[in-house]
């Protein structure tokens, strides 16, 4: 039941009662909840287990008193074909706008008084003139250095994101070899790696960090634009997911934790919870990686140790209300603090008097585990230095939230240990932002895998794929307009798209 009661019957009877094929799938977040609705749009009585008190996996909301808090800022981009979609299926699309146009302040407290704020937006012109403008009025770079990023740019475009030996180089590495000075490298490559891929350039894979400058800046104009929830996210990932999957039919059981998964002696699966036990003719597998690892019969993979060597990155989140209005606009990026990207949720929150801002710190490991007491000692001054109204203002609430595992890390050579959705049980699919979607640990990538899991047990149980599941298939061939030979051209506006990092 969605609200964690039992029903009339068993957890059991629900799996196995009435005619079809039943499914169930093994964790709540958004990828989970994908393959969920995209199997019972297919007529597949299905039983998704979660063993928190809630969906949404860690793009969640909480209650701290009055306000309403998210575990983490998250955004999507337009290029995020699958979110969009996730979105739209949940009836959450307008609830979570896309801008009109990329538009993105950047504030470098290195720069004296007057001349800090530069901004990263585009034109309505073709890629790459798109960010031509921009760029060249860019205040956080010297001119030499944006001669040379402009090439660093062309360069990375022609990358062949299919070439494994991506995967085993670093970002940074690269970028210094295509000219990019260490100013270059943290007023834009970082500015927007950090935030997508919670790393560094240093240590982040070159095929990932390709993968997300090719999609987000290089193969559409629109196709960064930046889009975010205007509500709690436990309203979308929560409440509307919820909604969604009542409707489709699918049983929902949160504070349920699956202890164990087998194959029964005709076929079908075992999925075993305190005390009782569900049968399935496929199940589908949506939780951590290290969590997957504990629950895989021996055998569904060749390798499942290399599960364990998916390293994970943190993220800290800085959660500040004032009593007074200190930030005019939604959000901005800081340069030359330790302070990475602010965003106002005072009206998602339910605030009602003063500001809330929140702070997203990707790749965080040196301060994931530091006392809130320093926490504050560092980042209030910082925010004083960065907004000027601040500094009159008192500060109502300071706390931090802290993913230790938010995502796994993007490091050179982890595309070989991202298994993709088959194993080798048959009945049995994995996913996760973490398997082997090409995208790294966003939201689009856990809709994706949820999708691909979804797609791989229908076609195995003889079911036709729900129609409307197309639109998301072809997003993952049409990235890069032309590439797709069905859908010749088409572009990344046109069918819809997300991101997640310290910013997802």
């Amino acid at each position: 039941m969605t609200d964690g009661t039992r029903p009339e019957g068993s957890l059991a009877d629900i799996a196995a009662d009435g005619a079809g094929k039943d499914a169930v799938v093994v964790g709540g977040g958004l990828a989970g909840i994908t393959a969920a609705l995209a199997l019972a749009d297919a007529g597949v009585r299905v039983t998704l287990i979660e063993g928190r008190p809630r969906l949404g996996g860690l793009a969640f909301s909480f209650q701290r008193g009055d306000l309403t808090v998210d575990n983490g800022q998250h955004v999507y981009l337009r290029c995020c074909t699958a979110y969009r979609w996730f979105l739209d299926r949940i009836e959450g699309t307008a609830l979570a706008p896309l801008q009109d146009r990329l538009d993105v302040p950047v504030v470098d407290l290195a720069r004296p008084e007057g001349r800090r704020l530069g901004r990263l937006r585009r034109d309505a012109l073709p890629v790459p003139l798109h960010l031509g403008r921009s760029l060249a009025t860019y205040p956080h770079l010297s001119l030499a250095d944006r001669a040379k990023v402009g090439r660093a740019a062309l360069a990375l475009k022609g990358l062949d994101l299919a070439d494994p030996s991506l995967d085993a180089t670093d970002f940074g590495s690269w970028l210094a070899a295509h000219g990019q000075s260490a100013r270059a490298v943290e007023a834009l490559w970082d500015l927007v790696g950090v935030a997508t891929l919670n790393a560094v350039a240093g240590e982040a894979s070159l095929a990932l960090a390709a993968m997300v400058f090719k999609t987000g800046l290089l193969s559409d104009p629109g196709a960064a634009d930046i889009g975010w929830a205007h509500v709690p996210l436990g309203e979308l990932h929560d409440r509307l997911a919820r909604k969604a999957l009542d409707s489709a039919g699918v049983r929902t059981e949160v504070r349920t934790r699956v202890t164990s998964i087998s194959p029964d002696e005709n076929g079908r699966w075992s999925v075993q919870v305190p005390g009782e036990t569900l049968r399935a003719d496929a199940v589908v597998l949506a939780v951590a990686q290290r969590e997957a690892y504990d629950l895989l019969p021996q055998g569904a993979l060749d390798a499942p140790e290399r599960l364990l060597e998916i390293g994970t990155a943190p993220i800290l989140n800085v959660h500040v209300v004032y009593d007074r209005k200190v930030l005019s606009s939604p959000f901005f990026a800081a340069l030359g603090t330790p302070v990475q990207w602010v965003f106002d949720r005072t009206d998602a929150s339910g605030l009602r008097e003063g500001q809330y801002l929140a702070l997203s710190q990707s790749a965080a490991q040196d301060e994931i585990d530091e006392p809130v007491a320093a926490l504050r000692e560092r980042y209030l001054p910082e925010l004083e230095r960065l907004l000027p109204a601040a500094r009159g203002a008192r500060v109502k609430d300071f706390f931090v939230t802290r993913e230790r595992t938010a995502t796994f890390a993007p490091a050179p050579g982890v595309g070989r240990l991202r298994p993709g959705t088959r194993t080798k049980a048959p009945g049995l699919w994995l996913a996760g932002a973490w398997t082997a979607t090409g995208w790294p640990a966003t939201m689009e990538s856990a809709v994706r895998s949820g999708v691909s899991a979804a797609e791989a047990a229908l076609s195995a149980l003889g079911r036709p794929r729900p129609r409307h599941l197309f639109d998301v298939e072809e997003a993952a061939y049409c990235i890069f307009p032309g590439d797709n030979p069905r859908t010749p051209g088409r572009k990344p506006q046109e069918t819809g798209a997300t991101s997640r990092g310290g910013v997802r």
